[in-house]
């Protein structure tokens, strides 16, 4: 009789052990799945560490209804490392699309008074810009050319405008070159030069 009451109750005793182990369980998945609500929130699954000001899932604010694009504010939060401390590089110009970039500027471009078909190349580090003009100011045209790429790319760019339009096929054989392209660098040099010469960069 005394051995029955003990088995029954060890039988309890391990009965509240295995409803409390459920349980808890039960608290942590809910837990976790809250935690990574919140990191999900924070963070994209492709490791990006921004945020932005909605709650969507989407990393960038896209339009918010607006039928012009060109209305809306833009807004991104980048943070170094989603773990405090971590010291983290990414290759953020690597990723700029260098033909947008360059189409942006030779737009901008047509704007300056007295200058019209630009053909403008975007590499890995320099901008050059060929372009037509009829102004009787060369220093001020260039000068104002190159303000408007300047005002695109970042500041470390180094920038080349020409109105020697004769130079124009040269800088469109390089269209299809990319930065590790052999001797790239080599022939953008050489046509730097050349440019140089014969046309005023600004002030």
């Amino acid at each position: 009789m005394l051995g029955h009451s003990i088995n029954e109750e060890v039988f309890q005793i391990n009965k509240s052990f295995i409803i409390f182990s459920i349980c808890g369980l039960a608290a942590l998945t809910a837990c976790q799945n809250n935690s990574n609500t919140a990191h999900d929130q924070l963070y994209e699954e492709s490791g990006q560490t921004i945020n932005v000001n909605d709650q969507r899932a989407d990393i960038y604010n896209r339009n918010n209804g607006s039928t012009n694009k060109s209305e809306d504010f833009g807004y991104v939060r980048h943070q170094r490392s989603p773990i405090a401390g971590e010291n983290v590089s990414y290759n953020h110009y690597a990723a700029i699309d260098r033909e947008k970039i360059a189409d942006i500027i030779g737009k901008y471009c047509t704007e300056v008074p007295h200058v019209d078909d630009v053909s403008t190349l975007v590499t890995d580090r320099e901008v050059i810009i060929i372009y037509a003009t009829d102004t009787d100011n060369d220093k001020q045209t260039a000068d104002q050319v190159k303000k408007m790429a300047q005002s695109v790319v970042p500041s470390w760019y180094h920038i080349y405008v020409s109105d020697n339009t004769a130079l124009r096929k040269n800088v469109e054989s390089f269209a299809t070159l990319d930065a590790d392209s052999r001797n790239a660098h080599f022939a953008i040099d050489k046509l730097i030069n050349e440019i140089k010469q014969p046309s005023s960069q600004g002030k």
